[in-house]
């Protein structure tokens, strides 16, 4: 889950890390009283969750309360790559003096944690890692050891800070890898971090990424969610705790176990070809369980996509037998009723599969058609959705 920058830099004045002040505000009038509020310059900037908002004209320095209401009238409402800017986060100013930039970062491919440093911020990083990568420092972190002093004030020499502000910037640093740490987040980012013309170390622009697997040992993280932006389906998805993932396409997925749903969607994706192009429509692990309930709230989710035309359901029974798996299929019809009225290919393999297989043909349900391999059963939901 992104935060927005205004929950950024909550986030990092609860550990410690030093940021202006910062107000949000809905509407140019509660823009401007922001403006009174803090007082002097101020910046009003748009809160969305996408790059490049100084460039579309969504940050803006003012002087006066009145030009923060002008200023928030022109960007509420402004699109920013594809995102509407619905509220605004009116900042103090800073005289900036240099402008840095550090990140730490979930390294998948090395099963560590890493952190980029950079003496020169401000600007995309991506292009600075490109034109001159030699100017972002790499410096892996031990994730059983973390950031103590000792390893920040090596970050920063690596990142090219001189002697007399090292000293400054490391104890910042380790409270950045603090909120990473505390928060069981995969990204912490400041762009920039400056040294103001006082000689302070702040955080001026701050973007957090938080495992959302880790949700369970924060429960405060549930009020930073964007509900407006979330997509509906997925929202009733993760109500019901299911792995849902919409795409854009007819034919609507149901699997147990994430690998056998990945090669689902592979083989209707082959099989619509063949019938005018249909693609899976989502990605819905179910999982070890195939209760009813369980298959009722796959479905729910699913049929709720009007794109959807057809249902391939594909399970290979294991510790959760075919004949349980059929069981939850019927009583899963059973309990949508009316609301289940688009086709359904069903194909069981594994555990009890004869069992699962006669449940299914006895009750003889108008929507289900039966298929023997996965091969056969994506043909058919690519064929039906097609029509």
């Amino acid at each position: 889950m992104d935060l927005f920058e205004y929950q950024a830099r909550d986030l990092f004045e609860s550990y410690g890390v030093p940021v202006l002040a910062g107000i949000i505000a809905d509407s140019p009038a509660e823009a401007q009283a922001a403006a009174e509020k803090i007082g002097g310059t101020v910046v009003v900037k748009a809160q969305v969750k996408a790059g490049g908002r100084g460039k579309a004209g969504g940050v803006k320095v003012v002087h006066t309360p009145e030009d923060a209401f002008a200023a928030a009238s022109a960007i509420l409402g402004l699109d920013i790559k594809g995102h509407t800017v619905k509220r605004v986060m009116v900042a103090a100013g800073a005289r900036i003096a240099q402008e840095f930039y550090f990140s730490v970062l979930l390294d998948r491919a090395n099963r560590s944690y890493l952190s980029l440093c950079s003496v020169e911020g401000g600007m995309e990083i991506e292009e600075l890692a490109v034109e001159r990568p030699d100017a972002l420092a790499r410096i892996e972190i031990d994730p059983g050891a973390g950031v103590d002093l000792a390893k920040a004030t090596e970050i920063a020499i690596a990142g090219g800070f001189p002697a007399e502000l090292v000293d400054k910037v490391a104890p910042v640093l380790v409270k950045l890898y603090e909120v990473y740490k505390g928060e069981d987040a995969t990204l912490v980012e400041v762009n920039p971090l400056v040294l103001t013309e006082d000689g302070d170390i702040v955080a001026l622009d701050g973007k957090v990424s938080l495992d959302e697997n880790a949700g369970f040992r924060h429960p405060a993280h549930a009020e930073l969610e964007d509900a407006e932006a979330a997509d509906p389906l997925e929202a009733k998805a993760k109500l019901h705790d299911l792995n849902y993932v919409k795409l854009d396409g007819e034919v609507g997925i149901i699997g147990n176990g994430a690998g056998l749903v990945m090669s689902t969607l592979d083989v209707v994706a082959y099989a619509g070809e063949r019938h005018g192009g249909v693609k899976p429509a989502n990605f819905l692990d179910i999982g070890g369980g195939a209760s009813a309930e369980v298959m009722a709230a796959g479905l729910d989710v699913i049929l709720g996509d009007e794109q959807v035309k057809s249902v391939f359901v594909n399970v290979f029974g294991g510790i959760t037998a075919c004949d349980a798996v059929a069981n939850g299929i019927v009583g899963a019809l059973e309990v949508l009723g009316d609301a289940a009225s688009k086709p359904l290919v069903v194909r069981l393999d594994g555990n009890k599969v004869e069992e699962g297989r006669a449940i299914l043909v006895a009750a003889a349900h108008p929507l289900v058609t039966l298929a023997t391999t996965m091969d056969e059963g994506a043909d058919k939901a690519a064929e039906l959705a097609s029509k």
